[in-house]
């Protein structure tokens, strides 16, 4: 189960609602990161699970499988955390294989990023970040 926090900067009331670390849920994985050009903090996606196969023909049968069984395997630019959060497992598929991706800003690839773990600086005036004690958000 993953797990995101509020962060909080006393100083200039800069909020965001990440992990605070690497986390890994049931069918994805992401990692906290800080865009120094935007200087805010993402949680991109680092690992995607994906079906290893088409779906079986029995199950659909006589059907076209669904292109959304191939949806992640195609991208090569990691999907947003939104998407993959929002995303319905898939059903009738027994195995299933990581798919990973270069962490990179979700605003614009070519941004200068580094991975941030709590306790950590705020991207906007340098002050640590105070973490809420209670989970905003368990995904996954």
């Amino acid at each position: 189960m993953g797990r995101s926090y509020w962060f909080e900067c006393p100083k200039c009331a800069y909020r965001a609602d990440v992990s605070g670390r690497a986390d890994r849920g049931v069918s994805f994985c992401v990692q906290t990161i800080l865009c120094r050009d935007c200087k805010e903090l993402f949680d991109a996606v680092s690992q995607v699970k994906v079906p290893d196969q088409p779906l079986a023909q029995g199950l659909l049968a006589g059907l076209r499988p669904a292109k959304s069984s191939n949806l992640f395997r195609s991208l090569k630019v990691a999907p947003s955390f939104q998407s993959v959060l929002n995303r319905l497992p898939p059903a009738g598929v027994k195995r299933f294989r990581w798919l990973a991706f270069k962490v990179q800003c979700p605003a614009f690839p070519w941004h200068r990023i580094e991975n941030w773990n709590a306790p950590d600086r705020c991207p906007k005036c340098g002050t640590c970040l105070e973490q809420s004690v209670l989970p905003f958000r368990i995904w996954d």
